[in-house]
């Protein structure tokens, strides 16, 4: 089976185009004002305008309130819904009902207590996202090229499909996908020239070592 890429925190057109054409299946939106990947949902419609039907755009959100998942839900133009915050089981429910969007819950990984925590979401959202938990003195609970150890998700079984997150890069992802068992991956600050810009020969590197292509 292919493995499935999303690329996040896109900002501009021709990052879109070239994540596109290069295969990726997930393009991710952050609106988040302390990343450095953050943009309006005015700017992200323009985005997710250009991006065909059968690639997925993803709106990553941080513990937002309810006006800010109105105005995304309307007027940004994506297919699925990210929380990448503190948002409980009841929060997701609530959001996925009210939306009738489908629903990803990022779970910050560091040992076998954060894996058992994660089962409890999957109850409750569509998708999974298993990401490194961030430094105490982060600014964003993702997006910080950290790595977890991927062998404490390697045999455990999800009754919700997964992807897999945080310090991934086209020279260690196939390891990643050999260890954890990975049929998704996702990346941002891996695929970067500077903080927050996106390269696109990165890109098209990357979801080539993700697919084996």
């Amino acid at each position: 089976m292919t493995c499935r890429v999303k690329i996040c925190g896109l900002r501009s057109a021709d990052v879109v185009d070239a994540s596109v054409e290069a295969g990726a299946d997930m393009l991710g939106f952050v609106f988040f004002p302390p990343s450095p990947r953050s943009l309006s949902v005015a700017d992200a419609a323009a985005l997710t305008a250009r991006v065909p039907n059968q690639v997925t755009c993803v709106a990553l959100s941080v513990d937002a309130d309810d006006r800010l998942l109105d105005a995304i839900a309307a007027d940004a133009g994506v297919d699925m819904l990210q929380f990448h915050g503190q948002e409980s089981c009841e929060r997701v429910t609530e959001v996925r009902e009210r939306y009738g969007l489908p629903v990803m819950k990022a779970v910050a990984i560091a040992g076998p207590k954060d894996v058992a925590r994660a089962h409890a979401y999957a109850d409750v959202v569509d998708r999974l996202m298993f990401d490194a938990k961030p430094p105490k003195d982060a600014t964003r609970p993702g997006g910080n090229a950290l790595a977890f150890d991927w062998q404490l998700i390697s045999d455990t079984s999800w009754t919700k499909p997964w992807i897999l997150a945080g310090g991934l890069t086209s020279e260690n992802v196939a390891d990643a996908i050999a260890v954890s068992g990975a049929t998704a991956v996702d990346v941002s600050s891996g695929v970067e020239d500077a903080f927050g810009v996106k390269s696109p020969e990165t890109i098209r590197d990357f979801i080539a070592a993700a697919k084996g292509t």
